[in-house]
């Protein structure tokens, strides 16, 4: 049972108060003025008790001090304390319409600004001098220091500066392999992805392979090119002749579908060589179609500004062609023996082969480009990051040696994670949090695109309701989750951890269209850069069909055809809310009077024009009113009167007789 509590009892944190603010007497005032006064960051003032201590434990000698007790002990001698404080400012935000694992534009601006002015920071270990009286545990020492030097390097400039960095390669073994290649090779090319160029180049590589021998050159191939139109190559060509550097592009897709149509037409059945003929003719006008009519586009679209300076169409199209143009298979090998340096004898003849060494991130098309070259499949391809563990060297002519580098992960600078896993350069198996990289697929694929391609309803929050008009992670992964049948095991809901595998999956191969566009000041807008990527022509042939049906289905009930906008064929419909629904089918649904023609304003029960009758306190304020009377007046008027308490008087009166 519990004791009663007595009046005169004070509770602990009464106790705590009085203590803390000096409300106590005597001697509790006097270890109140004893306490540390501290103001904080508004201005109050408040007090923390001085530590009680007894006199031999003052006096104790102290040699040795761990990490944590060193900290706080110098914290003491500062006058610093730790005291916890409920402090105002409380953010309330929307955890669905601003994603914590991505940026915004204004902290994505100030990233970049840090990022290029320490960029010269971001170096590759270098190979310690050796010569032929350095033996095998000496080389092996230093390079393990030059690594080791190296490695902390890049760990005091992502703590001072505070830069999120790609996580480099470590291993010690793969910087071998990429020392030896560089050793090798009288060609080094860095092969990227067209998509973010800048993201996968190293340009310490550059230098350093000078360095290793001035006489050495570097090669840009920028791999995957057909992902891209022929206003972002322009634009990108823009920068690369701004910069000074030497690019060139190139597709291995497209040249393995040449190489399979050859093959095709190499086949000796005569039953089936009108029909080959005709695969070889349709594949090889699907590959060359689009080049051909990016080059009449750039005539057409030039021809009237190069006609003022004198300049003839043919000397045009072959400037254009060279600049922009995706190479082919025969170019690029041509390419690779003009951009080496010769090594030949005193009498002219050429020494040995040139080497042509092929570096950079796993997965961008090393291995695919080297079987392009070869036109047969020497060399393993696995859409699995770093599949090649060795570098190999493969005789391509009698003229040209190809090495293939294991795919290097080189250090560079990055934005989130998030950027990370959508270029390709973090598995997307191993991937724990998606929301992030989902928020960016939904920032930078069109929601009509998404819809048309996969065949879903994307419902985001209406701007009404606090909605941005971008679609959310949780909106466009609940989506496909739904569309496809992904749930829970044992739950119903819908698995957003599975959608969102296939969806950036879908990113990183390129089946959801997206390019950087090149740096500039001001910044080029990437949906604007992107525009020309979400058109009908870049969804697969069954989905096209789809919508050439639904096209179809609208002109039949259009009465003027001309109304209807072929060159935007994805419809783009805006999110509305509940209560515009509501609105809307009570205006414009069946069975209304008004068919669409408005008779009474929509807060006519609000105003004059109203047909209720007025009833109660209401009808009793508007009489009293109309009679100049007070209402409260009015009310005594009209209400009941009871006299309970009489006859309770009265019945009590006539029990006493």
């Amino acid at each position: 049972m519990v004791l009663p509590k007595s009046k005169n009892a004070v509770g602990l944190g009464n106790s705590l108060m009085n203590d803390r603010f000096g409300r106590g007497k005597g001697a509790d005032r006097k270890k109140v003025s004893a306490g540390i006064h501290r103001t904080d960051q508004d201005g109050q003032t408040y007090v923390t008790n001085a530590p009680k201590e007894a006199s031999w434990v003052k006096m104790r000698s102290v040699t040795e001090q761990g990490a944590l007790d060193e900290f706080l002990s110098t914290a003491e001698l500062a006058g610093t304390d730790f005291t916890a404080e409920k402090m105002n400012n409380v953010k309330i935000i929307h955890t669905d319409q601003r994603n914590p694992y991505l940026l915004s534009a204004a902290e994505e601006r100030l990233t970049l600004k840090k990022q290029s002015a320490n960029r010269k920071h971001l170096t590759v270990p270098r190979r310690p001098h050796w010569d032929e009286t350095t033996t095998p545990q000496d080389l092996d020492k230093r390079e393990r220091a030059s690594l080791l030097d190296w490695r902390r390097g890049l760990a005091e400039l992502q703590e001072n500066d505070d830069l999120l960095m790609t996580p480099f390669e470590r291993n010690l073994e793969v910087w071998r392999q990429l020392w030896r290649v560089i050793e090798r090779s009288d060609l080094i090319v860095q092969i990227v992805d067209a998509r973010n160029p800048l993201l996968f180049r190293s340009e310490d590589l550059e230098k350093y392979v000078k360095e290793v021998d001035p006489k050495k050159n570097n090669l840009l191939l920028v791999n995957k090119a057909d992902m891209m139109t022929l206003r972002q190559r322009e634009a990108w060509v823009e920068y690369f002749e701004k910069a000074g550097i030497n690019y060139r592009f190139f597709s291995a897709s497209l040249a393995k579908e040449m190489n399979e149509a050859m093959d095709l037409d190499e086949e000796p059945a005569e039953e089936a060589q009108i029909s080959d003929e005709q695969a070889i003719e349709d594949l090889a006008d699907a590959v060359g179609d689009k080049l051909a009519e990016e080059a009449s586009e750039i005539n057409v679209h030039e021809a009237g500004e190069d006609e003022e300076h004198g300049v003839s169409e043919e000397e045009l199209e072959g400037e254009h062609d060279q600049r922009t143009r995706i190479l082919t298979v025969d170019e690029l090998e041509v390419l690779f023996l003009e951009n080496a340096p010769e090594v030949k004898d005193k009498e002219g003849e050429q020494l040995q082969k040139t080497t042509i060494g092929l570096v950079g991130y796993p997965n961008v098309g090393k291995s695919s480009t080297i079987n392009a070259l070869i036109g047969a499949k020497k060399v393993s391809v696995s859409s699995t990051p770093g599949k090649t563990k060795h570098f190999q060297t493969i005789h391509l002519s009698p003229d040209v040696i190809l090495c293939d580098c294991p795919g290097l992960v080189f250090p560079n600078f990055a934005t989130t994670k998030a950027e990370l896993v959508c270029s390709g350069i973090l598995p997307i198996d191993q991937l724990r949090e998606f929301t992030g990289p989902a928020g960016l697929v939904a920032q930078r694929i069109p929601q009509a695109f998404f819809e048309a391609l996969y065949g879903v309803k994307i419902h985001t929050r209406p701007q009404e309701e606090g909605g941005t008009g971008v679609p959310t992670a949780e909106e466009l992964l609940i989506a496909y989750a739904v569309a496809r049948g992904f749930t829970k095991t044992g739950q119903g809901q819908p698995d957003e951890s599975r959608a969102a595998r296939y969806v950036l999956k879908d990113f990183v191969s390129g089946k959801l269209p997206f390019c950087h566009p090149p740096p500039n000041d001001p910044p080029i807008d990437a949906r604007a850069f992107n525009y020309e990527l979400y058109d009908a022509e870049h969804l697969p042939q069954k989905r096209r069909i789809i919508l050439a049906a639904q096209a179809q289905a609208s002109l039949k009930g259009c009465e003027d055809p001309s109304l209807i906008d072929d060159t935007n064929p994805l419809p783009v419909v805006l999110a509305q809310g509940k209560k515009s629904t509501q609105l809307d089918k009570r205006f414009f649904g069946p069975g209304q009077s008004s068919a669409g023609h408005l008779t009474m304003p929509f807060n006519h029960q609000y105003s004059e024009q109203r047909t209720k009758q007025l009833s109660g306190r209401k009808l009793t304020t508007m009489t009293a009113l109309e009679k100049n009377i007070d209402p409260a007046e009015m009310k005594l008027m009209n209400s009941k009167k009871h006299f309970k308490g009489n006859r309770k008087k009265n019945k009590k009166a006539g029990g006493e007789l």
